[in-house]
């Protein structure tokens, strides 16, 4: 009786150690954007040359340079001398003051960055990774398909962030509707104005469709997996971009905030993200292995079940708004 009071003692104290560890990661997450958007915005780029920033300022400035170029293209007045491309600095600084925007823009840096970290410590392939590969040669054509496009996605991605951009179509369907709104309220007194950009917009929704990006595929190839979907929850089977949809599906998270815990400071979401998923504590451990190899799991972790590690994100989920 003693041993089992002592072992039911020991997890609780592990499950309020994980949690504490969870909520000061999310408290300190929830400061990194007000910073991470004073720095895109800085004109000193001396000082703050960070990868990051660099390509989240990149991508920033791509958006607004599209959403302008649509605009320019459905002028109602052609011959007008209002030239809108000499706005798209403030659509920019605009864009920049969106936090969902920002942490999605903020999330694909990190992942790009840890994509190619992956390949040069693992030689895992940042377009076909194994998983890929068995569901290209899938028997079901639908499958392969999905597949074959999300293969094409991922290229595409990886050459866009490498010259630090994105395409508007590639945004969430909430982010898109978000960017086209902050568009229109630029300058929203202006009726010319604002009927030049509901054309854009209207232009720009006609070929989106959230079903066909890279992140619309991957969740669909997760969904077609079925029972067999744990496969991707392996980073070097899966590869990156596959194991970050699972994992968000399989815990139930957003995918952009389990991006954030492959970081070195959420190492405790991360923990109870893969447990929440189903992960036995050895898979666990090989993926930390994968991405941070000199950390080991708490003594004790195996203790946490599946439900009671996701009552344990659920707990913190209402703190934080943003990572």
């Amino acid at each position: 009786m003693n041993d089992q009071a002592a072992f039911r003692d020991g997890a609780r104290q592990l499950e309020s150690m994980m949690g504490e560890e969870l909520a000061r990661g999310d408290a300190s997450a929830q400061t990194m954007l007000p910073i991470l958007r004073h720095l895109i915005s800085a004109q000193d780029n001396s000082v703050f040359s960070d990868e990051i920033l660099a390509r989240v300022r990149g991508m920033v400035g791509d958006l607004a340079g599209q959403l302008m170029a649509a605009l320019t293209s459905c002028r109602s007045d052609p011959d007008a001398l209002a030239d809108y491309g000499s706005q798209t600095a403030l659509l920019g600084q605009a864009l920049i003051d969106n936090p969902q925007l920002l942490t999605h823009l903020h999330g694909l840096a990190l992942e790009w960055q840890l994509t190619e970290r992956l390949q040069a410590r693992h030689a895992l392939d940042p377009v076909v990774p194994p998983l890929l590969q068995a569901l290209i040669s899938s028997n079901d054509p639908e499958t392969q398909d999905t597949a074959m496009r999300f293969l094409a996605a991922q290229a595409r991605w990886g050459q866009a962030q490498r010259r630090m951009r994105l395409p508007l179509t590639e945004l969430p369907g909430e982010l898109l509707h978000a960017a086209l709104m902050t568009l229109v309220q630029l300058d929203g007194e202006n009726p010319r104005w604002i009927a030049d950009c509901e054309r854009a917009a209207a232009e720009v929704r006609a070929r989106f469709d959230e079903g066909a990006s890279r992140i619309g595929l991957a969740a669909q190839l997760i969904l077609a997996l079925g029972g067999g979907a744990q496969a991707a929850l392996s980073i070097c089977s899966a590869g990156l971009a596959l194991f970050l949809s699972a994992l968000a599906l399989a815990s139930g998270q957003e995918r952009d905030h389990v991006i954030f815990s492959t970081h070195e400071g959420q190492m405790a979401r991360l923990a109870l993200s893969l447990r929440a998923a189903g992960l036995k504590t050895g898979a666990i451990e090989q993926e930390f292995l994968a991405l941070h190899p000199d950390v080991l799991l708490p003594e004790g972790f195996g203790s946490i079940g599946a439900d009671r590690a996701a009552a344990i994100l659920n707990s913190v989920a209402g703190r934080t708004d943003a990572f």
